[in-house]
């Protein structure tokens, strides 16, 4: 019998100790930093049980924010400066990593593993690129290799391709996670997160897995962020200052929402390659208004935000005494909650803290999640989702 190499060695055993320590990673469209979870896990699938040690993000600084904005969401771009930030945020990545663990005196050889979203620069399903003969694809740079030997720590990459690859769109992923974390039988739940793009997953409380739904839904925070980095220089509406000192043109909020993405069947996906600030110039072209004002616009846009997601409940989603629980940095934008709450009176909408989950830890308790499954899971058959362990593994040796 041929023995197994070290790498695999450490891999076995980590995937049979009861009790793992990961620290899951996730770096959004914001790009507000980096989130960083430490979390402990016992059990696997249904069996789960997890605990928050320590959640810290850590903000990126400008030139970061500029570097990769030179490549997001565009079609052509210099390959070069890819290939350069694919290992260069790698290795920032580990960096921050080893900052937050001496924050909370955890030394890398205590912890088994990290679980690493990276930064989405290009998310491209077949329903947007429109290419026949070519699949769904998205695109995350920020090496794994890098922060496994930077750190020494076990890390565990690269999760949407699997997703693509059987089948699906390789978002949202939430779906695994508010599945294993958030369903409870007898109560119908949304899990709602508002990133940059807002998704849901609906948890009937049936247990019936076959009904459950996970799906994009439309704009989160990235065209408020992309307004308020435009016209005011900031980057986003802290407390809904502005939007709140301005007011929801109707025309507009109709022609937003009007757009033909709005009408395709969920589940479904999407990311600023769509919505973006171009869509909003269409929409005004579209409605024939004249001037807007800097705050009307981003009042609007806020206002889109919480219409977009209060239709699709309303037209997706049926049942009684449904409870919404909100998670993402839109959970804190108390305009966009607010309007949600109008829209949908008869619901009860707190964040996920209810949970016992921190809204703004969520995501990337998420890939940690996802991480300690592809350890030691078993694919999970939910609805019509493909049934994968999602992740690469890097080693650090």
């Amino acid at each position: 019998m041929i023995p197994l190499n070290h790498n695999l060695q450490c891999l076995c055993s980590i995937a049979q100790k009861p009790s793992k320590l990961g620290i899951g990673l996730m770096s959004g469209t914001s790009l507000d930093g980096l989130d960083i979870a430490l979390c402990q896990f016992t059990g696997h699938g249904l069996n789960t049980h997890f605990k928050l040690l320590q959640f810290i993000t850590i903000p990126y600084p400008n030139e970061f924010k500029q570097d990769v904005q030179q490549v997001f969401a565009k079609r052509n771009i210099d390959l070069e400066k890819v290939t350069l930030l694919n290992a260069y945020i790698g290795s920032y990545h580990a960096e921050l990593i080893l900052q937050a663990m001496s924050q909370w005196n955890i030394e890398p050889h205590n912890v088994d593993f990290i679980a690493s979203h990276g930064q989405t620069i290009y998310h491209a399903p077949q329903r947007l690129h429109q290419h026949k003969s070519s699949p769904n694809a998205t695109l995350q740079i920020g090496d794994g290799d890098h922060i496994a030997v930077k750190t020494g720590i076990l890390t565990i990459s690269d999760f949407r391709q699997k997703h693509i690859a059987a089948g699906g769109e390789g978002a949202p992923l939430a779906l695994y996670g508010d599945v294993l974390l958030g369903h409870k039988t007898g109560e119908n739940r949304v899990l709602l997160n508002i990133g940059g793009i807002a998704n849901l997953t609906w948890l009937p409380g049936d247990g019936d897995f076959n009904r459950i739904l996970c799906t994009d839904i439309g704009p989160g925070n990235t065209l408020i962020d992309a307004a308020c980095r435009k016209y005011f220089d900031k980057p986003y509406d802290e407390d809904s200052a502005i939007a709140y000192g301005g007011s929801i043109n109707e025309d507009l909020l109709t022609a937003l929402l009007s757009h033909p993405f709005f009408k395709e069947k969920a589940p479904k996906t999407t990311g600023p390659e769509l919505l973006n600030l171009n869509m909003v110039t269409e929409a005004l072209q579209q409605s024939g208004i004249g001037a807007i004002s800097n705050e009307d616009l981003i009042c609007t846009l806020s206002a889109f935000t919480a219409a977009s997601i209060a239709a699709f409940i309303k037209e997706n989603i049926a049942g009684d005494h449904i409870k919404i629980f909100t998670s993402g940095g839109g959970a804190r934008n108390p305009f966009v909650v607010g309007e949600l709450k109008k829209l949908l009176p008869e619901v009860l909408i707190e964040d996920s803290n209810a949970l016992g989950i921190n809204p703004d830890a969520k995501e990337a308790i998420l890939f940690a999640l996802l991480g300690n499954e592809a350890l030691c899971g078993e694919p999970l058959r939910i609805g019509t989702n493909p049934a994968v362990l999602m992740g690469k593994f890097c080693f650090p040796v």
